[in-house]
């Protein structure tokens, strides 16, 4: 394999545009805001929850079956344990984000209406057990917004510094050599 797939490419693009119309949806939280848009919001991030986490699924039945290319050539030892770490952790967050993201979902006290369709919650979590868990969404969340900007330093770096073909093969999403 020289390059990730088409397939891998659009779901690449999708989880990135996903993820951050959720993190844009779960920042209004710290704010003031009135109850029924609080709910409102609660419900938008839940749906593009549901979205990031089958995009999740996807993609790592992807990964599984179709491998990742190599890494480009002349990366330093370091530059190439720097990148493994950093896939890693990504997606140790995105999973730990999406399972926390669940467990609270489901358990939350409000209503949580998903898709503006069916509920979500389930209530079955005392507080200090839902707030357990939030204290880990949270974690996730700002571990999910330290690697986003990792990643897009690591893009840039590799498109004006080393001025390899990495970024420019991932932006091409619909072609794949």
């Amino acid at each position: 394999m020289t390059d990730y797939k088409v397939s891998q490419k659009i779901i690449h693009a999708l989880m990135a545009l996903c993820i951050c119309l959720d993190l844009f949806i779960a920042n209004k939280f710290g704010h003031e805001m009135a109850s029924l848009d609080r709910l409102e919001s609660r419900g938008d991030h839940s749906s593009m929850g549901i979205i990031i986490t089958v995009l999740l699924i996807i993609r790592l039945a992807m990964r599984l079956s179709y491998g990742a290319p190599p890494l480009p050539a002349g990366m330093t030892p370091v530059q190439v344990t720097a990148a493994k770490l950093a896939h890693g952790f990504m997606y140790f967050a995105m999973l730990g984000l999406v399972t926390t993201g669940v467990i609270t979902g489901l358990n939350a006290t409000d209503p949580i209406i998903v898709f503006k369709s069916a509920e979500l919650s389930i209530g079955n979590l005392d507080e200090g057990q839902f707030q357990f868990v939030r204290q880990f969404h949270d974690f996730f969340t700002n571990a999910m917004l330290t690697l986003i900007v990792v990643h897009i330093a690591a893009a840039m770096y590799h498109s004006f510094v080393l001025k390899d073909d990495s970024t420019r093969r991932m932006l091409k999403f619909w072609t794949s050599k």
